[in-house]
Protein backbone atom coordinates (compact mmCIF):
# COMPACT_ATOMS: atom_id res chain seq x y z
CA UNK A 1 0.00 0.00 0.00
CA UNK A 2 1.24 3.26 -0.51
CA UNK A 3 0.79 6.70 0.75
CA UNK A 4 -2.59 7.39 -0.88
CA UNK A 5 -4.05 3.89 -0.49
CA UNK A 6 -2.94 3.93 3.69
CA UNK A 7 -5.17 7.45 3.62
CA UNK A 8 -7.93 5.97 2.70
CA UNK A 9 -7.63 3.01 5.05
CA UNK A 10 -6.67 5.08 7.91
CA UNK A 11 -8.58 7.90 9.08
CA UNK A 12 -5.04 9.85 10.49
CA UNK A 13 -3.81 12.79 9.02
CA UNK A 14 -0.73 15.25 9.40
CA UNK A 15 0.97 15.12 11.58
CA UNK A 16 -0.60 11.95 13.18
CA UNK A 17 -0.48 9.79 10.60
CA UNK A 18 2.79 7.47 11.24
CA UNK A 19 2.82 5.19 8.49
CA UNK A 20 4.50 5.49 5.10
CA UNK A 21 4.37 2.57 3.48
CA UNK A 22 2.68 -0.85 3.50
CA UNK A 23 5.15 -3.51 2.02
CA UNK A 24 3.78 -7.03 2.77
CA UNK A 25 0.23 -8.07 3.61
CA UNK A 26 -0.30 -11.91 4.52
CA UNK A 27 -4.14 -12.81 5.16
CA UNK A 28 -3.46 -16.22 5.78
CA UNK A 29 -1.03 -15.80 8.33
CA UNK A 30 -2.68 -12.76 9.30
CA UNK A 31 0.84 -10.46 9.44
CA UNK A 32 1.40 -7.13 8.14
CA UNK A 33 4.84 -5.66 7.25
CA UNK A 34 5.11 -2.01 7.25
CA UNK A 35 7.52 1.40 7.61
CA UNK A 36 7.57 4.89 8.71
CA UNK A 37 10.62 7.32 7.88
CA UNK A 38 11.93 9.19 10.48
CA UNK A 39 12.71 12.92 9.76
CA UNK A 40 14.21 15.60 11.41
CA UNK A 41 11.40 17.46 9.87
CA UNK A 42 9.00 15.64 12.57
CA UNK A 43 7.52 17.87 15.11
CA UNK A 44 7.77 16.57 18.05
CA UNK A 45 11.98 16.59 17.37
CA UNK A 46 11.99 20.37 18.60
CA UNK A 47 10.92 19.65 22.62
CA UNK A 48 12.11 15.72 22.62
CA UNK A 49 15.16 16.46 23.38
CA UNK A 50 16.70 19.98 22.17
CA UNK A 51 20.36 18.53 21.41
CA UNK A 52 19.67 14.95 21.18
CA UNK A 53 16.94 14.42 19.29
CA UNK A 54 14.99 11.04 20.32
CA UNK A 55 11.35 9.80 18.88
CA UNK A 56 9.38 9.27 21.77
CA UNK A 57 8.35 6.04 22.44
CA UNK A 58 4.84 6.84 22.80
CA UNK A 59 4.67 7.55 19.25
CA UNK A 60 7.04 4.43 18.43
CA UNK A 61 3.88 2.53 19.73
CA UNK A 62 1.35 4.94 17.82
CA UNK A 63 2.33 3.83 14.84
CA UNK A 64 2.71 0.39 15.55
CA UNK A 65 -0.78 0.58 16.71
CA UNK A 66 -1.80 2.48 13.13
CA UNK A 67 -0.26 -1.02 11.71
CA UNK A 68 -1.80 -3.23 13.25
CA UNK A 69 -5.43 -0.63 12.36
CA UNK A 70 -4.66 -1.02 9.24
CA UNK A 71 -4.64 -4.52 9.43
CA UNK A 72 -7.69 -4.56 11.73
CA UNK A 73 -9.65 -2.66 8.48
CA UNK A 74 -8.40 -5.75 5.88
CA UNK A 75 -8.93 -8.28 7.98
CA UNK A 76 -12.38 -7.27 8.70
CA UNK A 77 -13.18 -5.90 5.54
CA UNK A 78 -14.51 -2.41 6.98
CA UNK A 79 -13.24 1.44 5.91
CA UNK A 80 -12.98 4.41 8.24
CA UNK A 81 -15.17 6.57 5.59
CA UNK A 82 -17.96 3.88 6.57
CA UNK A 83 -17.55 5.29 10.14
CA UNK A 84 -15.76 1.83 11.45
CA UNK A 85 -12.67 3.06 13.98
CA UNK A 86 -10.12 0.84 15.48
CA UNK A 87 -8.81 3.02 18.82
CA UNK A 88 -5.56 2.10 20.52
CA UNK A 89 -7.36 0.51 23.51
CA UNK A 90 -3.83 -0.60 25.45
CA UNK A 91 -0.62 -1.85 25.22
CA UNK A 92 1.50 -4.63 26.84
CA UNK A 93 4.09 -6.47 27.27
CA UNK A 94 5.77 -3.22 25.72
CA UNK A 95 9.72 -2.99 25.81
CA UNK A 96 11.97 -0.69 24.58
CA UNK A 97 15.33 -1.92 23.10
CA UNK A 98 17.09 0.95 21.43
CA UNK A 99 16.38 4.97 21.03
CA UNK A 100 15.28 5.89 17.73
CA UNK A 101 16.63 9.08 15.86
CA UNK A 102 16.10 11.12 12.91
CA UNK A 103 16.96 9.50 9.56
CA UNK A 104 16.10 6.02 11.33
CA UNK A 105 13.07 3.88 9.18
CA UNK A 106 10.67 2.03 11.94
CA UNK A 107 10.31 -1.19 10.24
CA UNK A 108 7.28 -2.73 11.80
CA UNK A 109 5.69 -6.31 11.92
CA UNK A 110 2.29 -7.17 13.20
CA UNK A 111 0.49 -9.87 13.94
CA UNK A 112 -3.37 -11.02 14.56
CA UNK A 113 -4.18 -12.99 17.41
CA UNK A 114 -7.44 -12.68 18.75
CA UNK A 115 -10.41 -10.64 18.91
CA UNK A 116 -13.03 -10.87 21.47
CA UNK A 117 -16.10 -8.83 21.70
CA UNK A 118 -14.57 -6.11 19.60
CA UNK A 119 -11.05 -5.76 20.86
CA UNK A 120 -8.30 -7.12 18.62
CA UNK A 121 -5.16 -8.05 20.05
CA UNK A 122 -1.85 -8.55 17.79
CA UNK A 123 1.93 -9.09 18.70
CA UNK A 124 3.82 -6.86 17.61
CA UNK A 125 7.63 -5.27 17.19
CA UNK A 126 9.76 -2.57 15.49
CA UNK A 127 13.47 -2.53 14.04
CA UNK A 128 15.44 -0.02 12.88
CA UNK A 129 18.53 -1.69 11.03
CA UNK A 130 17.46 -5.51 11.59
CA UNK A 131 17.83 -4.73 15.24
CA UNK A 132 14.86 -4.64 17.63
CA UNK A 133 13.78 -1.54 19.25
CA UNK A 134 10.59 -2.03 20.46
CA UNK A 135 7.92 -5.26 20.79
CA UNK A 136 4.31 -4.60 22.24
CA UNK A 137 1.11 -6.18 22.66
CA UNK A 138 -1.32 -3.99 21.08
CA UNK A 139 -5.22 -3.94 21.17
CA UNK A 140 -7.40 -2.10 19.34
CA UNK A 141 -11.13 -1.69 19.95
CA UNK A 142 -14.02 -1.25 17.19
CA UNK A 143 -16.19 0.95 17.17
CA UNK A 144 -18.82 2.82 14.87
CA UNK A 145 -19.41 6.52 14.82
CA UNK A 146 -21.30 8.51 12.97
CA UNK A 147 -19.67 10.55 10.77
CA UNK A 148 -22.56 13.14 10.11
Amino acid sequence: MDIEEIRACLPHRYPFLLVDRVTEMDFDNKTIKAYKNVTVNEPFFDGHFPGHSIMPGVLILESMAQVAGILSYQLQNKKASEGFLYYFAGADKVRFKQPVFPGDRLDHEAEFIECRHHLLKFKCRTLVNERVACVAEIMCVERQVNLD
